[in-house]
């Protein structure tokens, strides 16, 4: 029931910013200058326990990729509903993905995690390349990612 209704408040926070206790969060992905094709991104994430509470977004649009995001796709299933709205197209190595979305209070200092699972077309894929907890005291702070993400941060 709890995941429920987290999921429900992250889904509300992202979809009508108004009604629920939300607040303007931007996340900045920078890439290593790899040196392969454009980066598939999912942003989601997950409750104290590990369990799948939802996605915040999907960098790249072909979805016989989606796979390679082997964690997000083990969570959802590969379900196309968990990421209508919220696509954008790959990212370059080296390039930066930069996102503001509107996340539900009750996400930080909660247990919540944001995960970024990476796959690039030819390289090896990296499930759970970042995994952060949501916390304001983390806000601001650098994540260095396995592969392909040099770093990521979260502003509030």
């Amino acid at each position: 029931m709890k995941s429920i209704l987290a999921a429900l408040a992250l889904t509300t926070a992202l979809t009508l910013p108004g009604v629920a206790m939300a607040r303007p969060v931007t996340l900045t992905t920078m890439l290593t200058p790899y040196g392969g094709d454009g980066a598939y991104l999912a942003l989601y994430v997950t409750d104290a326990s590990g369990t799948y509470v939802g996605s915040l977004w999907m960098a790249g649009g072909k979805s016989k990729y989606y796979e390679h995001l082997t964690d997000w796709y083990r969570a959802t299933g590969g379900d196309p509903a968990q990421i209508n709205g919220i696509t954008g197209a790959s990212v370059g190595a080296g390039r930066t993905l930069e996102i503001t979305l509107d996340l539900a209070d009750a996400l930080f200092d909660a247990g919540y995690t944001l995960h970024i699972d990476a796959a690039v077309e030819n390289m090896r894929d990296s499930p759970n390349e970042v995994a952060v907890p949501l916390t304001t005291d983390g806000a601001g702070t650098p994540v260095k990612g396995r592969r392909y993400v040099a770093s990521f941060t979260y502003d509030m």
